[in-house]
């Protein structure tokens, strides 16, 4: 399957197994089926009540399936592109995220908020990566596959998690990632990174799209002589930090590389309590690699924006040198 058909495919089973799921989003019923045909066929097998189509309005998206959460159902709101989750961020981060500690746990929101980082050849306006903003707020899970097996089997996770989830999808993936998807029901728990490619000099902490560009790095990287071990953290919260610590306790240098913004990026935090946690053990500093700090620049100017592979080898030999 195509990570998109994988994602169709989590949604028509988890419909499939209960009624309470329902999805509500720009442009999700047939016959458009998502700006990505992700939710194609499901309104024709489900019906136009348990698949909704809404005006653009993401603030109202994601507003009415936090109280549809509430109400008893499983909601799972679409919204196009990642940027435009600033639009609804009262709801996300004030509401679902708070309403279960608020309410003395009496109140579970088990929403998910599928979403997705764009391609710069749309603009500025569509090509963020703002994992970073929801990492920050407690209460809200944040999930970013880079295969179309994980995209799945952690959607369908996301589904059954009686916590809010923000799944982030990357839409240069949903077509170029292409894999053997199971076809019934399949779950990968949240909270487990795993080890995408082992190795013993460097410890490359990833995750999403960057996590393929690791895996390229990490082939030159052999041909250069030095061994890198890929972890795709696949859930950034909760993060599972027992893998990246156990991962870079062996190797003793890490790099984290991420799409997002570097300054103030997931990779400062988790630089941070490595440092914290194995700095008597370290042979070197850990090396951050995260966009530049500017708006994406239109992909047509060929300005440099996201780390590249390139930039990964020469951080592994600046760190083994």
């Amino acid at each position: 399957m195509t990570m998109a058909a994988a994602l169709n495919s989590a949604l028509d089973h988890a419909m499939e197994l209960d009624d309470k799921v329902i999805i509500i989003g720009e442009d999700v019923a047939d016959p458009a089926g998502g700006v990505l045909k992700v939710t194609k066929g499901l309104s024709t097998k489900y019906g136009t009540g348990r698949v909704r189509a809404t005006p653009i309005a993401e603030q109202a998206i994601v507003g009415a399936a936090i109280g549809a959460a509430l109400g008893g159902y499983r909601p799972v709101a679409e919204v196009m592109y990642m940027d435009f989750t600033a639009v609804a961020l009262d709801q996300i981060v004030n509401h679902a995220a708070k309403l279960r500690y608020m309410s003395g746990g009496a109140s579970p929101v088990p929403l998910t908020i599928r979403t997705c980082i764009g391609m710069q050849r749309f603009g500025a306006q569509h090509a963020q990566s703002l994992e970073a903003w929801f990492m920050h707020t407690p209460g809200i899970k944040v999930v970013m596959p880079s295969t179309a097996t994980e995209a799945k089997g952690l959607l369908a996770s996301c589904i059954a998690d009686d916590d809010p989830c923000l799944f982030v999808e990357n839409f240069a993936m949903v077509f170029s990632q292409k894999g053997d998807v199971p076809v019934g029901e399949f779950r990968i728990p949240l909270g487990e990174a795993a080890v995408k490619r082992a190795g013993s000099d460097v410890s490359v902490i990833t995750y999403g799209a960057a996590v393929h560009t690791a895996l390229e790095a990490a082939e030159q990287a052999a041909a250069a002589g030095i061994s890198l071990e890929v972890i795709d953290l696949r859930t950034l919260m909760p993060l599972d930090w027992d893998t990246v610590l156990q991962s870079v306790s062996l190797t003793r240098r890490a790099i984290v590389l991420h799409d997002a913004t570097m300054f103030c990026g997931p990779g400062a935090e988790i630089a941070a309590r490595i440092h914290e946690e194995l700095f008597e053990e370290l042979l070197a500093p850990v090396k951050r690699l995260g966009a530049a700090y500017t708006p994406a620049p239109y992909a047509p100017s060929g300005l440099p924006f996201l780390p590249t592979a390139a930039d990964v080898l020469a951080g592994a030999k600046q760190l083994t040198g």
